[in-house]
């Protein structure tokens, strides 16, 4: 059935094609939020590990909100991890040493990535493809990883 929203098919269309490149990006940095709170070793570990669960909560959250964003625009999101790889901006790191810096300096490059996106298409939602919804939404989404970012941030200072 189609979505009578207010909006163009072809730009719902567009939308809800960038959202998957977020959601890709989002559950790419859930799962590596996941690893770093597995994986975390080292005197800091009872503590990061607990931040990081706080961390990956989170993404799970968002993870499920932009993928029913996507719904209500009236497409199916990306949902299988080939779909994600596909998709993402981000690559898996591997690495030897599971310590909490490490990992806190590459989700943290992956908070700042994913922001300036977000930000890079606030305008674009709004004023081109004439959803504001969407752009809102965003904005939020934006808020929401400045201050993720800001939470790892702080462990490096």
């Amino acid at each position: 059935m189609e979505t009578k929203i207010g909006i163009k098919q072809e730009y719902l269309a567009e939308v809800a094609h960038s959202l998957g490149k977020v959601l890709a990006d989002e559950f790419v940095l859930y799962t590596k939020t996941r690893k770093a709170h597995w994986c975390v070793t080292g005197p800091d570990f009872h503590s990061k590990h607990l931040f990081f669960e706080s961390q990956y909560n989170q993404l799970e959250e968002i993870v499920d909100e932009v993928a029913e964003r996507i719904r209500s625009l009236g497409h199916f999101p990306p949902a299988s991890l080939k779909e994600f790889l596909q998709l993402t901006h981000f690559s898996e790191e591997s690495r030897e040493k599971n310590d909490s810096t490490g990992f806190i300096k590459e989700l943290l490059a992956d908070h700042e990535s994913i922001l300036i996106h977000l930000r890079e298409n606030i305008d674009g939602y709004a004023n081109r493809l004439h959803d504001a919804g969407s752009s809102d939404y965003i904005t939020g989404l934006m808020e929401t990883h400045e201050k993720m970012a800001w939470m790892l941030r702080a462990h490096l200072e």
